[in-house]
């Protein structure tokens, strides 16, 4: 029978059931009151509390366990007994377990947790997966976000987000701290590539992609193949006045709701189940302790329901590192009046247990702000069915690290890698080129994929990844071994900080480059995040400089191949490059999908996430004021701004050529609070099928208010042309397009004149009252 032939009373009683049923599933609120009702002080305090594996490993202290993990009864019933603790999080010994092992030590978990518990509540296990499901073996390992930001491809996204919950779900773990929606916006940040990138829009548009992978577009969690997300860092975690990791910020009211709230607001509004803090401090103020943003910004403004954790240790950083607070007491009461709801301790559980519980009974913490906290902690819970179902068992996951997950990972790196530069079209190469692959980075599985890879650091990748391709190995694959030469010329100190390097047989690739035609210079940074990724020069090290230089001397076209998590200045010797590839951190699949773009198999079509400055103290975003570029004034005095990167935010070549015309406005003229469509059409004009992604800016000629940026990013869409074809690209710009934030936070929309921007075209419409 089709639906429309059904009557209206059926067919209203039908979707009254259906209603029904799903409000049941997804509301728990009679169970969760009911619960929260049986609980003591005690139990809601344990209840937020999370800490780490290894507390409850077998082992000499709480830091690290024995080899192979082991569970320790008698620290899984202090811990999970006798404090309560809801939730566990991090892998043991900063390393990866298979799959199998992870259920066998998670279900121990839930086991004890349901069964030798008064109230039988689940634990919620939480896993920074970023990139594929982080620490386990065999998982499928994807291009970091940054990336995913050069790829523009939210489908893409989507589908690695997708993939990377279901074999999170198939290693027992339900929940991930993922995505990213920071703005990759400052190149000395030790976290740039965990982000889309440094556009708002872009960070948006990724980070619901992201979101509608992990969680599914209707957030039904308790699927099997979901995960709860947490939104990373609420809010400016990224954007330090030093560039130094939990640093300071001192961002403006406009400047956060303008550039840092808009990826957070859609992914709320997306449906995101849970939220992690950011580390820092803004103002002054660090968030952790901040109710202003944590209570009436995010519950209260922007109607977050979800659950809002801490970051690693940062309840304890407000005493012992930001000395906001004179005792461990004080700061956890500082915390949870501020809006915390779960404290990622991670080992002196006790500190904050004994703790809060003292403070309720003095009347500092509210026993209903405990019971606000429990209440997110029990429906995040609901939601991903622990109740019913505490474990998933990787036997049920017969896609786990499948030839179909890595080809969705390969897809990613190839539409992701970024041509930036190709003099006399020396790329793509004829396979049999005679090449020199030189540089630190030309045989290294680690400085593909990056940090959290197998470990935080992400040093421990060798040991999980050798059944994958290196750059060299993914060249010698395609071009043949015999065609290739090998010299390291410089190398990491694989057992040292990132930033320590020596030279390698430096002379003999220098003496091999002579004997032949092309030299592949792999280049970049070994991995880090976090404090250990802190940097003090922009420049790209000295030794691989020197070896650029000396390469170049010999007159053989040197192709760079860049291999980093941020965008090193190259500008010491830029000019003596023919070409030059960014790869990013393109993952396990990195090495094939760059190999197959150097000789022709794929046509790139990355596009920058970011700006590539030119020097260390030009680091202007392309998101930036008028005054950072103006043009030479009259006069005495010259106040000329030199705005000149490197490469520009949204620049990639590809090796066919596309030509934009017939821009067209749906009006010239329209009133205030009206729509624009906009068109334009693209075509192929080379030889090769190629992809671009056609983006459309905006410039608001003149504000009455806060000085405009030069222009803003307001749609993007990827598209595929076979040579000679066209199609025709529509968007539509709505009136939050041509709105912004003044000094007091509020949004205003003006009549005036707006430029829409797309390629080298231009045209111009008027705002009218």
């Amino acid at each position: 029978m089709k639906l429309k032939n059904i009557s209206t009373a059926i067919l209203a009683s039908l979707l009254g059931v259906v209603a029904m049923a799903q409000e049941k599933k997804n509301n728990h609120d009679q169970e969760i009151n009911a619960l929260i009702k049986k609980m003591t002080v005690e139990e809601k305090v344990g209840q937020m509390a999370q800490i780490t594996l290894d507390v409850i490993g077998k082992g000499n202290d709480r830091y690290t366990s024995f080899e192979p993990l082991q569970l320790d009864q008698e620290e899984m019933k202090k811990a999970l007994g006798d404090y309560h603790i809801g939730s566990v999080l991090n892998t043991a010994n900063n390393r990866a377990l298979s799959k199998e092992k992870w259920f066998d030590i998670i279900k121990e978990i839930q086991d004890f947790s349901i069964d030798k518990t008064r109230l039988g509540i689940p634990n919620i296990y939480g896993v920074d997966e970023i990139h594929g499901a982080t620490y386990t073996a065999g998982a499928t390992m994807f291009p970091q976000q940054i990336a995913q930001g050069a790829a523009r491809n939210p489908e893409l996204t989507k589908r690695g987000a997708e993939i990377t919950a279901y074999e999170t779900r198939a290693s027992n773990i339900p929940w991930s701290f993922s995505p990213v929606l920071d703005l990759g916006m400052d190149p000395r940040f030790s976290r740039m590539w965990e982000s889309f990138g440094e556009d708002p829009y872009l960070c948006t548009v990724l980070g619901v992609a992201a979101i509608d992978g992990y969680e599914g577009e209707d957030n039904d969690i308790s699927d099997p193949t979901k995960v709860a997300v947490s939104l990373k860092h609420f809010l400016g975690y990224h954007a330090t006045i030093s560039g130094k990791d939990r640093t300071p910020s001192y961002i403006p009211e406009d400047a956060l709701r303008e550039y840092h709230l808009p990826a957070f607001k859609a992914a709320i509004e997306a449906g995101a189940h849970t939220i992690m803090i950011n580390s820092g401090i803004i103002n002054g103020v660090p968030v952790h302790a901040n109710y202003e943003l944590l209570t009436k910004l995010l519950k209260e403004e922007l109607g977050f329901e979800g659950l809002v954790v801490t970051d690693w240790a940062d309840i304890e950083n407000l005493h012992r590192r930001d000395r906001i607070a004179a005792t461990d007491k004080e700061a956890i009461m500082l915390a949870i009046n501020a809006g915390i709801d779960m404290s990622m301790i991670p080992y002196n559980y006790e500190v904050f247990c004994d703790g809060l519980i003292a403070l309720v009974k003095e009347g500092k913490v509210k026993e209903a702000r405990l019971d606000d906290a429990v209440r997110r902690i029990l429906k995040v819970k609901y939601a991903l069915g622990l109740f019913e179902n505490p474990n998933t068992n990787h036997k049920n996951y017969p896609e786990f690290g499948s030839k179909k997950h890595e080809q969705a990972s390969y897809d990613m790196a190839a539409e992701a890698i970024t041509l930036l530069k190709n003099e006399n079209n020396i790329l793509p190469l004829k396979k049999g080129t005679k090449v020199l692959v030189t540089g630190p980075n030309a045989n290294s599985m680690r400085t593909l994929n990056g940090a959290w890879t197998y470990s935080w650091q992400g040093e421990k990748t060798p040991e999980f990844a050798e059944q994958y391709n290196t750059i060299l190995e993914a060249v010698q694959q395609i071009n043949g071994e015999e065609n290739t030469v090998f010299v390291e010329g410089v190398s990491y100190k694989m057992d040292g900080s990132y930033y320590e390097e020596e030279k390698n047989d430096f002379d003999k690739a220098i003496e091999a480059a002579k004997g032949v035609d092309v030299i592949f210079l792999c280049l970049g940074e070994n991995t880090y995040t976090e404090k250990p990724g802190d940097l003090n020069d922009l420049y790209i090290s000295d030794d691989q400089t020197a070896l650029a230089l000396k390469l170049a001397e010999t007159g053989k076209p040197v192709v760079l191949i860049l291999n980093e998590g941020r965008p090193r200045i190259i500008s010491k010797f830029e000019r003596q490059t023919s070409a030059i590839v960014q790869t990013y951190l393109p993952g396990n699949f990195g090495g094939d999908a760059l190999a197959d773009i150097l000789f022709g198999e794929v046509n790139p079509s990355g596009k920058l996430p970011y700006t590539y400055p030119r020097y260390p103290n030009a680091t202007i975003p392309y998101i930036h004021k008028p005054s950072e570029e103006q043009k030479k004034a009259e006069g005495v005095y010259n106040y000329e701004a030199d705005y000149n990167p490197q490469f520009r935010f949204g620049f990639g070549l590809s090796y066919t050529t596309f030509e934009y015309s017939n821009l067209k406005l749906s009006a010239e003229t329209i009133k205030k609070g009206a729509d624009v469509e906009v068109s334009v059409e693209v075509e192929n004009t080379g030889k090769r099928t190629g992809k671009e992604v056609v983006e459309l800016y905006t410039s608001d000629k003149y504000a009455s208010s806060v000085t405009p940026d030069v222009k803003r990013l307001r749609r993007f869409q990827k598209i595929e042309l076979k040579p000679g074809e066209r199609k025709t690209v529509k968007f539509v710009l709505h009136p939050k397009d041509m709105s912004y934030f003044g000094q007091n936070g509020k949004e205003i929309l003006e009549a005036g004149a707006f430029e829409v921007i797309i390629n080298d075209l231009v045209k111009e419409f008027n705002v009218t009252q």
